[in-house]
């Protein structure tokens, strides 16, 4: 099973829809994290893949990043697991929980964040820190009638 929803439509149709689309891109050495500008939605696949299966642009190539144009209005959080007060289970990096850190002094406005999981990631409760940001909303597949 996938640990994480794949996001390939979403891209689709943000570029549909006339949207700019950022990806993130990871420093691995730090836990530094950029949202880099993607050119379109074709462009993804041929982005190299980092040790953790994600395909993104080289830490050299040149591109546009969010919070040098004004940031971002919606960030889609990753995650292992989620719990319905909006608790975050990441993978120990501490990336997207210091990205909203740096959104928070460089934006008038908070991004929405939003998680997208599987009903198997929803827990009664995740381990969190002080310095684990909450998401605004998770959204998964319900079963229940």
């Amino acid at each position: 099973m996938q640990d994480e929803i794949d996001t390939e439509e979403i891209i689709k149709d943000i570029f549909q829809q006339g949207k700019t689309c950022f990806i993130p891109r990871y420093q691995f050495q730090s836990n530094h994290m950029d949202m880099v500008k993607l050119a379109s939605p074709e462009e993804i696949s041929s982005l190299p893949k980092t040790s953790w299966n994600i395909h993104q642009p080289g830490e050299d190539e040149v591109r546009e990043e969010a919070l040098s144009t004004g940031g971002l209005d919606l960030i889609l959080m990753p995650g292992l697991g989620f719990d319905r007060h909006g608790h975050r289970l990441g993978r120990g990096g501490g990336y997207y929980d210091a990205y909203l850190k740096r959104c928070a002094q460089h934006q008038h406005t908070k991004p929405y964040t939003v998680a997208l999981a599987f009903k198997e990631q929803i827990c009664p409760q995740v381990p969190v820190d002080e310095h684990d940001v909450k998401v605004d909303e998770v959204l998964y597949e319900d079963s229940a009638p």
